[in-house]
């Protein structure tokens, strides 16, 4: 059994992005889950991308399985999917950074909501940062929103992949993404992968 690594004591660090897609939920869940991390995170300064996968135990399909992300700049981190309900949602737990985030959080819990919104599906991704003793100002202050660049940029692709996967199944032409992020309305627009 996984000993989660954030409690109910914790003094955490919030940062939610959301994008709308024209996808039906079980679709988009369904594309989303197992994608591909190096498509998706790509880097955006002052972050690195994802440039592989390494040491996945299972398939990414239900709470248990491990991977280690490889980033861009020589990096790794600890990965493990800790919950998952089909169709629905998922969460995984980011530990052993190998890179500036080991000197700023313990850790971090992502997790992934897919919700039915009119036509389509609204997905909804958090991330919830267990800072280091003494570091949660940073966390909270001038990383936050640098983070969340880095996040609405992820979620972009994400959606891009999910709407030409499902249009590429159904036959149809490739849709327009509208995105929000947090609230604020995100042009809507093409998506070229850097």
């Amino acid at each position: 059994m996984t000993t989660l690594l954030i409690g109910p004591a914790d003094k955490t660090v919030t940062i939610t992005v959301q994008q709308r897609t024209c996808t039906a939920p079980q679709d988009a869940f369904r594309i989303l889950v197992p994608i591909d991390l190096p498509t998706v995170f790509r880097p955006v300064a002052p972050f690195p991308g994802i440039s592989s996968v390494k040491n996945q135990t299972e398939a990414w399909d239900h709470a248990g399985p491990r991977r280690n992300p490889q980033f861009d700049d020589g990096s790794q981190a600890d990965e493990e999917l800790t919950e998952y309900v089909p169709g629905s949602s998922f969460a995984y737990q980011l530990t052993g950074f190998t890179n500036v985030l080991s000197r700023l959080a313990a850790g971090i819990r992502g997790e992934f909501n897919v919700n039915p919104d009119g036509d389509g599906t609204l997905i909804r991704w958090t991330y919830e940062f267990k800072p280091l003793p003494g570091r949660r100002w940073i966390l909270a202050g001038p990383f936050t929103p640098l983070w969340r660049r880095y996040m609405v940029a992820a979620l972009d692709r994400c959606v891009h992949v999910i709407e030409t996967k499902d249009n590429k199944r159904a036959g149809a032409a490739p849709g327009r993404v509208t995105a929000r992020s947090s609230g604020t309305r995100v042009p809507t627009r093409s998506f070229r992968p850097s």
